[in-house]
């Protein structure tokens, strides 16, 4: 079961909650209801089932995921360049240059661990930011949507902004 606790320290407006992963490891702020699900089956190098929270706030999708994979699948390998791969994936299929601007698209981290952002926006100013990030064998993602507006990108950010690891890399 997900624990859905309130921010400790700070108030939190009653339209956003706090997951917290049943092992600890992390916790995210997502517009609520943030609604779980698991997916049925595994893919290669998959420990575990992958693990998913959506919800929305005013249309704009906010969507968080993990899975493990198993012993040596990430942590043995270059992590960076994992992470850019796995956070860049098929983008410019989906997000051709001819008709939209990336512009975030560089590697990053998270309390020292190997990720990706990438922020992809239409020609209305609209963006799509997507993060990635590799802790051991572990594979977090973050995906969310928002239209050409201050609220719309400060929610977005808020989410992108939220994830907390119980673990940080030396």
């Amino acid at each position: 079961m997900v624990s859905l606790v309130s921010g400790t320290g700070r108030a939190q407006p009653a339209d956003w909650q706090t997951i917290v992963g049943r092992d600890l490891r992390f916790r995210i702020e997502m517009p609520a209801p943030a609604a779980e699900s698991k997916a049925g089956e595994k893919e290669k190098g998959h420990d575990s089932e992958r693990i998913s929270w959506a919800s929305k706030l005013n249309g704009e999708m906010f969507d968080f995921d993990y899975v493990d994979y198993q012993a040596g699948w990430y942590s043995e390998r270059d992590t960076k360049v994992m992470a850019r791969e796995l956070g860049r994936g098929e983008a410019e299929k989906a997000f051709p240059r001819a008709k939209f601007k990336y512009v975030r698209d560089e590697p990053i981290t998270l309390q020292g661990w190997d990720g990706y952002a990438l922020d992809i926006e239409d020609q209305n100013g609209a963006v799509v930011m997507m993060r990635t990030y590799i802790v051991k064998d572990r594979l977090y993602r973050l995906l969310v949507t928002a239209k050409n507006d201050d609220a719309n990108k400060a929610a977005a950010t808020r989410f992108l902004d939220s994830l907390r690891l119980a673990q940080t890399r030396q």
